[in-house]
């Protein structure tokens, strides 16, 4: 074979290779945080810049622009979600280890009260700007309990027929939560608290995150069965069945670029792009970090933002724990900042 052909060929494979192994995300910045402790739920404010970092006993609240930490919400035990309602300048937090949600002003970022709720560890916390309510979803007690966001009283608790995980409002009086145990998603009347629909998202095992297109009224559950089940949130019906990474706990959903991401605890965000409303295709797994499983969007900029921190060696399994977990590094929690490049 000539010299010149087979290196023809060899510049082929090449170009082949970087137009595969190219990207359209960079982490643009690892900013580093004080503390130790585990994390859960991120919470982005686009109008203030803020992001909302749960992480052990506390909540951080962080500049994006400044990329420096701006306030702490302190005496939040066992945090899990963070629920901005900007047009009230509230901010609800569910603490799971003593039952309550910590209420803050969005401006000072100084606690106004802190309540009691009616379950058990409240975990996911959402707020429905149609009827100005707080929703908590406990986790251990398998209710919602429900807040007056402009009095700030508990006025209500619904019973839930399995543990609910993650929640979304289409801000036209619904809401939708996922159930983990059940397979199923949840749909909840906001003004009567009232299940009016309960839907499988078969294929998908154990849902966990949620996030919702308002303007196509679609749904993408993500599952522990590394699944992206995409709904009609008026009917109920499986439009797309999607490949994601291993250990999904969250996803987002960008209205600018009609993007969803799926943050996968494995070290990878899967992104997947939305042809139509009942056309979705997988991008790419980008790499991230491990344990990076919660994710926030800035819907202004684009850009996406994890939470996770460096991991020893899981210990070598025992007869006691036979399923040991890899020991978090001190002080090694870092948000990463993610942004589309192309």
């Amino acid at each position: 074979m000539p010299l010149a052909l087979i290196l023809l060929m060899l510049i082929n494979i090449s170009t082949a290779f970087t137009q595969v192994a190219k990207t359209g995300y960079r982490i643009s910045n690892r900013i580093h945080l004080e503390g130790d402790g585990g994390w859960d739920y991120l919470s982005m404010d686009d109008a203030t810049s803020r992001l909302y970092i749960s992480h052990s006993t506390i909540v951080q609240v962080l500049d994006v622009n400044e990329k420096k930490v701006v306030g702490t919400i302190p005496d939040t035990k066992g945090v899990h979600g963070i629920a901005l309602a900007r047009d009230l300048n509230k901010g609800f937090i569910s603490n799971g280890k003593d039952t309550s949600v910590t209420i803050f002003d969005l401006k000072t970022l100084q606690v106004i009260t802190k309540i009691k709720i009616t379950g058990n560890n409240p975990d996911a916390i959402l707020y429905d700007p149609f009827t100005h309510k707080v929703f908590t979803f406990n986790g251990r007690s398998s209710n919602s309990t429900v807040i007056d966001a402009n009095t700030n009283k508990v006025i209500g608790t619904i019973e839930l027929p399995g543990k609910p995980e993650f929640s979304v409002s289409d801000g036209r009086c619904k809401v939708f939560v996922n159930f983990e145990d059940k397979s199923q998603i949840c749909l909840i009347n906001p003004t009567t608290l009232k299940i009016e629909k309960i839907w499988p998202v078969a294929p998908g095992e154990e849902p966990s995150g949620l996030a919702i297109d308002t303007e196509g009224h679609r749904l993408f559950s993500v599952c522990g069965n590394k699944l992206m089940i995409v709904l009609n949130a008026d009917n109920g019906n499986v439009i797309a069945t999607l490949e994601i990474g291993d250990r999904v706990d969250a996803v987002v959903y960008d209205p600018g670029l009609k993007r969803i991401y799926s943050s996968n605890g494995e070290g990878t965000m899967t992104v997947v792009q939305e042809v139509n409303k009942d056309t979705y295709k997988v991008l790419e797994n980008f790499p991230t970090q491990k344990g990076a499983k919660t994710i926030a969007l800035n819907q202004k900029t684009h850009r996406i933002y994890l939470s996770t921190a460096d991991f020893d060696a899981a210990p070598a399994p025992t007869a006691e724990n036979p399923r040991p977990r890899a020991t978090v590094r001190p002080n090694t929690f870092t948000i990463l900042e993610v942004e589309p490049i192309n």
